[in-house]
């Protein structure tokens, strides 16, 4: 049995007076019950029992800096087709918010650690998981037709998606978090990052403080480069004009159009600190070689006829998303013993618990949890999939039931590696209804987001599910935390989705160059057409960028004490989708962090994260204001008409 330390309580500078708690990172021992019964006696006992938890003020906290915190996914994933988790960040400012309002004693008692654990997981779901699909699967919709789906059957569709998804994490957990105790290493992070908040409150205050004055001077920057140019008195000194003047004199109008150029946008430098070197520099790679030694090749050689990004990035996806698909499908399948564990475990799951632990089974999300939640959104899934696509019902059962089974895998898969594979999930299902409903391009990526969004969620809550395993809270009412996020989530991610793409030409623009729906379009197109309808050109770089995604997954195999010398996959083959200039930014931030910490190792784990993390709220929350002053009367009009 693990012996669990719990000093004597120590009042931190927020007046909290919770006990010192080390968490179980070792894990326990034993059998599958007597593992439960040691968490439960040692970990559960006089914390999860008697402190509060899934309180109102938890619950709203968590909604709105969840809601808040969407839009930087958003503007971010539309920018760059990455998604941020927001489970540390909304730590962080939740425990600085209620500390403040503590001390002006608008409020008169502060969290517990487990009210704010609650409060992550409402803030996660409303952040993260409820919108990863709009930038992916609903742009990739709009890429294909021309149009968005309505506002109403979009909220529909992403609410029951959350739903199937959070819902379907019920039997894995017990499963994969009490007994076999996988890592889940964010979890674990929100968990330290918790507990050192409410044990080292002055820490938790410089921490909170360096992410505020980031988020602020990266929003005072974005006004300059993007508000200032919506001013016609001002347009001229915004670092935006100043900017292009800049590279007209140093590169050119040729290689301007191919989008080499300097650009200023903080919030991709910030990203890159945080993603780390060896995947910005294989942005970087990957961006020289597209846009400054393929798009002029077929440039020169005629076959690229206009000029801008989106005339490139029509030709140079196809060597960058097969390159991206093919290392990811076999990555995936060379995890057999992931996916195999994965089945062995399922039977578990559904078998009821042993005699004896009564206590575990009260305080978990019941089974029947489970089977409304799948009941429910199956039936509106596929009622929604018939109306709207044509989609047989029985396609949309096996799409539900694809969906469990990856979602299983990806959710084993992210607590061993702390990566969530949704882009090889979505393809599995992508080929599937590529033999099931051929030709059919929508169902073929609406049935794909079923699985993509089922993984992102169940796989998003079992993370926080984590944090509150270490912290000793009740899993039951941190799933219903985390459930409660999903309606603020949903509503405000789809209604800003539309004010953001109120133009269907938006997508794969400068603006929004939106890699992950160039990527899902780019595979329904493949499958729909098949290769022998394609220009030569296209269907060489699909066999090459396939070859290269291949020999860059055995690359590090084969050489394994070379292997952090090779270059990143999914980092290679993003930049082949998104121009020039971004790349470099990826790289600069990348090139910071590595400065940084190897200059002072301390400071960096303190303030690198909320640092970078502040200037992607802090820009990303201007940018998609700006685009909401910009465009408020003519949106408000589109929306009262829906």
């Amino acid at each position: 049995m693990l012996p669990v330390k719990q000093d004597s309580a120590r009042p931190t500078s927020a007046g909290q007076g919770e006990p010192e708690f080390k968490l179980p990172l070792e894990g326990f021992t034993g059998t599958p019950e007597e593992i439960e019964r040691q968490w439960y006696e040692q970990i559960y006992r006089g914390r999860g029992d008697t402190m509060k938890q899934l309180t109102f003020r938890a619950l709203l906290m968590g909604s709105l800096l969840g809601g808040i915190l969407s839009l930087t996914n958003l503007y971010i994933g539309l920018k760059a087709g990455w998604s941020i988790g927001v489970a540390i960040t909304a730590c962080i400012l939740s425990y600085a918010i209620w500390n403040a309002l503590l001390q002006i004693r608008l409020v008169r008692t502060p969290m517990t650690i487990l009210e704010n654990n609650c409060m992550q997981s409402a803030a996660s779901s409303a952040g993260y998981s409820t919108g990863g699909t709009l930038v992916s699967a609903f742009a990739a919709f709009i890429l294909i037709n021309g149009h968005s789906l309505p506002l109403p059957l979009t909220l529909a569709w992403v609410f029951f998606l959350a739903v199937l998804g959070v819902t379907m994490a019920i039997p894995m957990k017990r499963q994969l978090i009490n007994v076999e105790q996988l890592r889940f290493p964010s979890g674990v992070a929100a968990a330290e990052t918790l507990r050192a908040l409410h044990s080292h409150g002055a820490k938790g205050m410089r921490a909170a403080r360096a992410l505020g004055i980031a988020g602020l001077i990266a929003a005072v920057d974005n006004f300059l480069h993007d508000g200032l140019a919506m001013m016609p008195k001002f347009a001229a000194y915004s670092t935006d004009t100043l900017t292009t003047k800049l590279n007209q004199l140093i590169f050119g109008p040729a290689w301007m159009g191919r989008t080499v150029m300097l650009s200023w946008e903080p919030i991709f430098i910030a990203s890159g600190m945080i993603i780390g070197m060896r995947v910005c520099a294989s942005m970087l790679i990957g961006s020289i070689l597209c846009w400054m030694v393929y798009v002029p090749y077929l440039q020169h050689a005629g076959i690229i006829t206009g000029t801008g990004f989106r005339a490139g990035v029509q030709w140079s996806l196809w060597f960058g998303v097969p390159c991206m698909v093919t290392s990811s499908l076999l990555s995936f399948g060379m995890q057999w013993r992931s996916a195999l564990r994965a089945f062995r475990g399922l039977g578990k799951m559904f078998s009821p618990s042993p005699a004896g632990l009564g206590e575990v089974e009260a305080i978990e999300a019941p089974m029947s949890w489970f089977a409304a939640g799948q009941i429910i959104s199956l039936i509106a899934l596929a009622g929604l999939a018939h109306a709207t696509f044509g989609m047989p019902y029985w396609q949309c059962v096996v799409a539900v039931l694809l969906s469990f089974a990856l979602a299983l895998v990806a959710c084993r898969i992210t607590g061993e590696t702390d990566t969530t594979p949704i882009g090889p999930m979505g393809k599995v299902t992508q080929l599937t209804f590529g033999v099931l409903s051929p030709g059919n391009m929508n169902v073929n990526l609406m049935s794909a987001n079923i699985t993509s969004a089922a993984a992102a969620s169940s796989a998003d809550l079992l993370t926080d599910l984590k944090s509150g395993y270490l912290l000793g809270a009740n899993p039951r009412k941190q799933f219903l935390a985390q459930f409660s996020g999903i309606f603020i989530g949903t509503i405000v991610s789809v209604l800003a989705f539309s004010v953001l793409v109120s133009d269907p030409k938006i997508i794969g623009s400068d603006q929004f160059p939106a890699p992950a729906a160039q990527t899902w379009s780019a595979v329904a197109q493949a499958l729909s057409k098949g290769l022998d309808a394609m220009e030569p050109m296209k269907v060489r770089s699909i066999i090459a960028g396939s070859v290269l995604g291949v020999v860059m997954v055995f690359l590090p195999i084969l050489f394994p004490k070379k292997a952090r010398y090779f270059p990143s996959v999914s980092g290679f083959g993003l930049a082949w989708i998104f121009q020039w200039y971004y790349g470099v930014l990826f790289f600069l931030g990348a090139l910071i962090a590595w400065y940084w910490q190897k200059k002072s190792a301390r400071s960096s784990e303190e303030f690198l994260m909320p640092v970078a993390s502040g200037v992607m709220a802090g820009g990303a929350l201007m940018g998609v204001a700006l685009i909401f002053i910009q465009n408020g009367p003519e949106m408000l009009h589109k929306f009262l008409h829906h």
